[in-house]
């Protein structure tokens, strides 16, 4: 993750947050356009994102919901400012996440730690978990995408071949309602979002998009990341085979690809 040198005016962050913050030792570690990315460097350090309101009340809720599993860092603050802006403020994990050249340059290795952690992920018991049908709020995301005419077939014909845009909603419309919520899911299980301490698993990040829903959604970000990270399709086998092959229906993962052209 980037880390510029930031410069601005402290009195910009809610009063609750300048404790975590000095001149000097902030860094704008931004990735999207969707939220500002703060981080400090004060004590152990801790990484503090700014968006529209109620656009990180679910990672806020679920971040806490990991971190007493001991799978994330510590909520430190969630609120809002005097413009309603959403803040929130969480400690740092020890580590680097797996797109650090000490992990790719070993990708036989990541893969098989990937589809493990996967595993020990979707092996947690979700009760309580605050968001119990994510499989709700994705198809749900899904439709309304597809009559917004927001696509991106490459998500499917990528693995399944040319494929028009209808084609594939006939696939989410014919069989969508076969997707399950019966399992703790990242949401967006990709190298980035997977701190490890010199291969020791550390944590998760960036957990908005996760709840209870189909396994099958990590696993197709799983193999989605380990093909864009490390730019070849060579090392989805080791994955499925670290993770279990007997959890994975193909034809859900084909699903799920055709979910993800409008998700």
């Amino acid at each position: 993750m980037q880390h510029i040198p930031w410069n601005g005016d402290m009195a910009e962050f809610p009063e609750p947050l300048r404790r975590y913050l000095r001149p000097g030792h902030v860094f704008d570690s931004s990735s999207s356009a969707e939220a500002t990315v703060y981080y400090s460097d004060i004590g152990q350090g801790c990484y503090i994102k700014k968006a529209r309101h109620g656009a990180l009340r679910n990672e806020a809720a679920m971040t806490r919901y990991f971190h007493d599993k001991g799978l994330a860092a510590a909520v430190l603050h969630y609120g809002q400012d005097h413009d309603s802006n959403d803040w929130l403020a969480t400690a740092c994990l020890p580590g680097d996440d797996c797109t650090a050249s000490l992990y790719v340059r070993e990708p036989e290795r990541l893969s098989a730690v990937l589809g493990r952690r996967l595993r020990m992920l979707h092996e947690q018991d979700p009760t309580g978990c605050p968001v119990s049908n994510r499989t709700k709020d994705y198809l749900a995301t899904v439709k309304r995408n597809h009559a917004q005419g927001c696509a991106d077939r490459s998500f499917f014909t990528q693995v399944y071949g040319n494929a028009d845009t209808e084609s594939i909603y006939r696939l989410v419309r014919q069989h969508g309602d076969e997707l399950r919520h019966d399992t703790l899911l990242h949401g967006d299980y990709c190298l980035p979002n997977v701190i490890l301490d010199d291969w020791r698993f550390s944590g998760f990040v960036d957990l908005d998009c996760a709840g209870v829903g189909d396994r099958h959604v990590d696993v197709y970000w799983a193999l989605w990341t380990l093909w864009f990270n490390l730019h070849t399709d060579a090392y989805g086998d080791r994955l499925l085979d670290a993770y279990g092959r007997d959890l994975i229906d193909m034809e859900t993962l084909r699903l799920v690809a055709a979910c993800e052209v409008f998700g």
